[in-house]
């Protein structure tokens, strides 16, 4: 990506967040958050073939809220993209799926990959955003940065100002 487009990608993250912060006020409710930055993510990024979570439960990750094609339901402890986001407790960048050891194809269509950690308040991984592309290396820094930006607003209202807390 050139620096304008990486600037250009910032701003619309920005515009996002802020979008989803108004909405975020309407309910603390976990779910009722994903959900909704899901569908406004899916939305307003073109290059998002699926968005979703995935929540971890007894050593297994869950499907969450999504929208894209049909996703696996479940992903086995310590396989693919989504398990090295929760083991490594970092965002994960994978510019071309089949390039990475034990990738989990659940559309054969995603080319690369974006996994972002989702903390609870104590800092702890519950799960993990899911971001996949058709389109090879389509994610890279101004995506991290904005969608970890998105996710830090979910488990946690420190993001409010105090005129709106």
């Amino acid at each position: 990506m050139t620096r304008n487009t990486d600037t250009a990608l910032a701003g619309r993250y920005s515009r996002i967040a802020d979008q989803l912060a108004e909405l975020y006020l309407k309910t603390d409710d976990p779910l009722a958050r994903m959900a909704t930055a899901v569908a406004v993510l899916h939305h307003k990024m073109p290059h998002f073939f699926w968005t979703g979570f995935y929540l971890l439960s007894d050593n297994e990750l869950l499907v969450g809220p999504y929208q894209g094609p049909l996703a696996c339901a479940v992903l086995k402890e310590s396989e693919g993209v989504c398990w090295a986001g929760v083991e490594r407790a970092e965002t994960v960048i994978v510019p071309d799926v089949e390039a990475f050891p034990g990738h989990v194809a659940c559309d054969s269509r995603s080319r690369s990959e974006i996994v972002v950690p989702l903390r609870d308040t104590a800092g702890g991984v519950v799960g993990v955003l899911d971001v996949d592309s058709t389109d090879p290396d389509a994610f890279g820094e101004a995506d991290q940065l904005g969608l970890e930006r998105i996710l830090d607003m979910i488990l946690s209202d420190d993001w409010q100002s105090d005129e709106t807390a």
